[in-house]
Formats: structure tokens, sequence, C-alpha cells
């Protein structure tokens, strides 16, 4: 009962507090802090607490003191880590590290046990049992804090479950309760960056576009010197995937604030630059079989990307311009474009995503896309910052990043997502053949340390010219965090795994194989074209997840090598393909790999990255010291052998070759079984 008592008193004068900020507070580069003490013992308010916060960057330091009810204030701190600390005389100091951020505002219970006197651990308040009254002021408060981290004054906020604010974003967005910063509160979930869940229905605060490990107002009082547990927090259960903080995720970004937000456009902006160190040494610097990774011991920029969402209404939209390495790897992995004319390769080229939609209040929120949108399958993000390792294993690497077409995102429930796709194909501009693929994705987040992610592709005919030859494919991924207290050491743990199983059947191939040959008259028997493998990665956070580093690898087999990466000897493309590692029904190709990556994130929006990586496979795949560059540079018919001169013998047939080429002989490429990388990365996202 005092504990109930003594909430309402928060509630009460935590919306006073709130409802008398200044709007001009709105418009200003400032942050607040508010909070209460109270004796660990028996839960009572304790007035004249001197409190001071001390800005741990600039060493400065702002006091005050709690009234009667124990409540204090701040209410124009500079955004950056404090200490907030409570001395009285009689009492033992209690203080807890807070995170102030511009246009937030951040809450922290300060317990104070008597001196020479134990502690007494508080009960966790349940939120569930709360009058309607109670529940009446956390709402008043919610809306307000969305007015404040708006940088419109004038927005309004309606009811919930009947505003299209909710669209503002294609990623779930961020909770509009703000938890106390006291040890081991979690954050609030927000979302991936880009990994599109869909903008559900409107919460009481605007969403933010992207998460953070250690929202604003969230960070953990140090274990040290907090003297109690947290009071739990009033949490969203109307936001999809908003009562949790999910930043743990591999595939996620870790940030919360959007520093290029407004009114009917947030803003994006991404740099991640690379230094690869390949231990083979190519000559020409070019490496292959990576999605990641092109170019040894120089300075790349591998993925520049500027644009933002668009929400005005119910209207959702989205466009990021690709720029860097990506804007060429990712398009000549692409087949497609060789069927029929127009060039759509140089008009999709710089574009990573583009899509315009429209958002409807049905259940928890339901989405509906049509452009070209990032692919899940693989579960790491196209975007390396928000992913745990740089280079992903095959099962991520080898399967789609982005897909063309139309997507429904239907959120039933606040921890269910069910999205159906129609698209193009598989990873491609335009369609093979003459069936569309169909495809979908399941996102189930049954608790806040569990994540399942179940991604279905099928029908589609993805190979020019074998308009009889479908491809099936799943790729399912389970996330645990098993370990989670906030401060100064370990404060995580989680890990995934990743399973992926596929195939094709038709024109001459099997899903499991046949002792038979192929049959053109009746289209059966033929070898077995698959795709089977797995990943696996475990990641640590620790120093309030500054720093992390992650452990893992996984494996494949891809009889048939429809889903490997076509090595780029002589300029080959996916489209030329070339006769040194050609694919065909029966050709073997089997891989391992394992990474060891530390991270060191000094802000939400950085990430210094260093990284070791080794993968080996059953045939020759990797660049070796001789590189994969003809003498005198590529010859332009990289779907021919080259000769010992350089120039073109005009056939993929080996024997042709030899006879076109006569005393020149064949040149091949050095490619070796083995490679290792020690690579080192700067990414930056706002």
């Amino acid at each position: 009962m005092i504990r109930k008592s003594l909430l309402v008193g928060v509630l009460s004068a935590s919306a006073g507090f709130l409802f008398s900020v200044p709007p001009a507070f709105s418009q200003a580069a400032v942050g607040l802090v508010g909070g209460i003490t109270r004796e660990s013992a028996s839960g009572k308010p304790v007035a004249e607490v001197q409190i001071v916060a001390h800005n741990l960057v600039k060493g400065t330091d702002r006091a005050t003191t709690t009234d009667a009810n124990g409540i204090f204030t701040f209410t124009d701190l500079e955004p950056g880590q404090y200490e907030v600390a409570a001395a009285k005389s009689g009492f033992e100091k209690s203080s807890a590290h807070v995170e102030v951020a511009a246009r937030r505002v951040a809450r922290v219970e300060l317990p104070l046990a008597f001196a020479n006197v134990p502690t007494r651990t508080a009960e966790k308040v349940d939120t569930s049992a709360l009058t309607d009254r109670e529940r009446q002021l956390l709402d008043r408060i919610d809306r307000l804090e969305g007015r404040l981290a708006s940088m419109e004054a004038a927005l309004e906020v309606k009811e919930i479950g009947a505003s299209p604010a909710a669209a503002k974003t294609t990623s779930a967005p961020a909770p509009s309760v703000i938890a106390l910063n006291t040890a081991a509160a979690a954050p609030p979930a927000a979302p991936p960056a880009r990994v599109p869940l869909g903008a559900p229905l409107p919460a009481a605060a605007p969403p933010a576009p992207s998460p953070s490990p250690n929202p604003t107002g969230q960070s953990a009082v140090d274990p040290a010197t907090s003297p109690v547990n947290p009071v739990a927090a009033p949490v969203d259960l109307v936001t999809p995937f908003a009562d949790h903080d999910w930043t743990w995720l591999n595939g996620n970004s870790r940030q919360h604030d959007s520093p290029l937000d407004s009114k009917y456009f947030s803003g994006e902006f991404r740099a991640d630059t690379f230094y690869v160190a390949d231990f083979n040494q190519p000559r020409d610097h070019t490496m292959g079989g990576s999605s990641e990774i092109f170019r040894n011991s120089e300075v790349q920029l591998e993925d520049m990307s500027i644009g933002g969402d668009f929400h005005a209404g119910q209207m959702r939209g989205r466009i990021l311009a690709l720029f860097g390495m990506f804007s060429a790897t990712t398009v000549r992995n692409d087949s497609s474009p060789a069927v029929g004319q127009w060039d759509v390769a140089a008009a999709y080229k710089y574009i990573s995503e583009a899509y315009g939609g429209y958002h409807f209040n049905i259940n928890h929120g339901l989405n509906v896309d049509a452009g070209i949108f990032v692919s899940y399958v693989g579960l790491f993000s196209y975007h390396n910052f928000d992913n745990w390792a740089y280079q992903p294993s095959y099962v991520s690497s080898n399967t789609p990043w982005f897909f063309n077409g139309v997507r429904v995102q239907w959120f039933p429930t606040n921890h269910l997502k069910i999205e159906p796709w129609f698209i193009n194909g598989w990873q491609s501009y335009n369609r093979f053949n003459g069936h569309p693929g169909l495809g979908g994705q399941l996102k189930w987040t049954p608790k806040e340390w569990l994540n399942v992610i179940a991604n279905q592709y099928g029908v589609g005919n993805d190979n020019i010219g074998l308009p009889n030859r479908g491809r099936y494919h799943t790729d399912d991924s389970i996330e645990i965090k098993y370990f989670d207290k906030p401060g100064k050491g370990l404060d995580r743990m989680a890990f995934t795994f990743t399973g992926d199983l596929g195939c094709e059947t038709g024109d001459g191939v099997t899903c499991h194989g046949s002792k038979q040959p192929y049959d053109p008259t009746t289209g059966k028997g033929g070898p077995k074209q698959a795709f089977l493998g797995w990943m696996a990665y475990n990641r640590f956070w620790w120093d309030r997840d500054i720093w992390a580093l992650t452990l893992g690898g996984g494996q494949m087999s891809n009889p048939g090598r429809y889903l490997t990466l076509v090595l780029p000897v002589n300029g080959a493309t996916a489209i030329t393909g070339t006769p040194y590692f050609p694919a065909y029904p029966g050709a073997s190709m089997k891989a391992y790999d394992m990474t060891a990556t530390l991270d060191w994130m000094p802000n939400q929006f950085t990430t210094f990255r260093w990284e070791f990586g080794y993968r080996h496979a059953n045939v020759p795949y990797f660049s070796g010291r001789g590189g994969s560059t003809p003498p005198g540079g590529n010859n332009g018919a990289p779907a021919y052998f080259v000769c010992g001169d350089g120039t073109t013998s005009g056939s993929g047939i080996l024997s042709m070759a030899q006879a076109a080429c006569g005393s020149t002989g064949i040149w091949y490429p050095d490619l070796r079984k083995g490679q290792a990388t020690l690579s080192m990365m700067l990414m930056v996202k706002l």
C-alpha cells in the first residue's frame, strides 16, 4: 500500500512538473531530469536532500534540493552523461548514472539508506494493478513527453488507435514511456534501423526511427553505488515490439535519437569505410566470394547512404540512396537485368531502398508497401552498422539482400508480425521467367529475451533460360539474450542461431538427387541441387555497452553452386558467369568460416570495429597471390577462357579454348582454398 501510494505521488508530482515545462523547451537543445528520493526501508519520501548532477565529460555540476515530497528537477541540462547523486546527513550517499538527451525527459529514483543500517531490497511495482486514475496520469505524462520529443511544438497527439502518426517510420517506433534510471533498468524497445518492421498504430509519443542499446534516460545505476533494485516502469503495450529493449538483436540499429527528424521527414545518413588486409595478398588487390569485402590493403568506402522516411497522415514513403562499393557490387550479383531490354541495373544501382505505402489502423497496425526493400533473409542487416560482425557467414552473405515487389506487414499483436511478399524473384530487379516469387516473414517476440524470425520463399523460376526450374528456400533464426546486468563490467550476453535449407528442381536438377540421369522428354531425373547451411554467433557487451566482442561462424553446402557468389575473374558478373568457377548441375561447393569481432562504440552514432576472419572451401575459391585479373587487365569477355597473352580465347569450353590460344596456353587465376583476413572499419549513422 505504501508503494502504491508513493507511486501515485510520484506520478502526480511528475505530471505537475512535466506540464509546467515552458513551451520553449521543445525548441531548445537541453534535456530534463526529474526524480524522487525516499527511504530505502520505509519507502517514504525524503525532503531537503542535496541533489548534484555531475557532467561526466565536462566535469561541471548543477545542484538543487528536494521539496517536501522528495521531488527534484533539473530543467535545462546539456545533453550528455551525468551522475546524479543524493546526500543528506544521517543517510548514505546514493547515485545513478543518467544519459541526458535534447528534448527528452529522464526520470530517476534515488533510495537513501540510513547510515550504518543494512538496506532492504525494494520490490518491483506491479503496474497491472494501477487504478484508472493512475493510468490517466501515465497517459498524460506520455502525451507531454511526445510533445517534448518532437521538434514541432504544435504536433497534435490523438487518441491511441485513431491517429495516423504511427505511419511515420518503416520500423517499429520507440516506446512512449521513458523508464526509471535505476540499476538494471531495461531501456524501452526501439526498432531495427533498416530492418523494416512496419509503422504500427500510434503511440502517445512520436516514434523514433532507430534504436539504441542505451536510450535517453535509460542508463543504469552503477551497481556498486545503488542500494536497491529498480521500480518497474510503465510500458507501451500497443505499439508492436515497443514494450522491451530490442537493441541487442543482431541486425538492429542501437540508436534511439534521430538528429535529422522533423514533422514530415525523418532523415538518415550512413557512412561505412573499411580496410581489409588479406593474408593471401592478391597482387591485383581484388578479393572475391564475399558480399562485404572486395579490395585488399586499401581504404574503401563501402556504403554511403543518404535518405530517410516520409510520413504525412497515413502515407508512408522511404528513399535511401546508395553510393560507394555497394552501388557496384550489389548490382553485379543480380543476373535479372539480362532479361529483355532497358538498362535496369543502371536505373537501380544507386538505390538500396525506395518505396511508397499506406498504413491502416487495423489491430496493432497494417502496412502495404511497394518498391524495393531490404530483405531479411540471413538475419544480418544489409547495413553493417546494425550487425554484430562485418563479414557474415555464407547463409547470410549468399542469400538475398533486397527484393523488388510488394509487401504487406500485419501486426495482429504487439509481439507478432506476419509479412507476405509478392516479388519479381530472388534478389532480382526483374522477373527471370514466367513465375513471380512468393514468400514472407514471421517475426515473434514472446519474451523480452527471445526473438524468432522465419523467412520462406518459393514458386519463382529464378534462372535465365530455364523456365521450368523452381526455387524454394527457408531461413529460420532464433536469438536469445541469456545475461542482462547493466553496469561497468559485463553487461549482456546473447547468441543467435540460423539454419537455411533450400533447393531447385526441374530442367535437369532435383531437390534430393536422382539415380536416373535427366530425361528432357519427361523433365525428370538429374543431380541434387540444394543449399544447406547454418551460422551461430555469441556476443558479449561490457562497460555500459561501449565495448562488445562477437565470436561466430558457420558452414554451407551448395551442390550446383546456384547461390554461390560468382568470382570476379576478368570482370565476371552474375550475368556473364566465369568458366574458371562455373555453376552447373552436380558442381561441388562446401565451405565454412569463423570470425572474431571487437567493437568500440563511444556513442550511439559511431562504431569502430576490428575483425579477424578465416574462410575455407573444398575447392579453390579465394583470391591468391596471383590475383584474378588477366595479363594486361580485363579483356571484355569474362564468359570465355583467357589466353596466356591476355587475349580472349572466344570459348568457354576448355578444349576449344586451348586450340584457339595455341602456344600461349590458357591463363588461370590464382585461386586458393583458404583465406585469412584482418579488417578495420569506421561506421557512422545519423
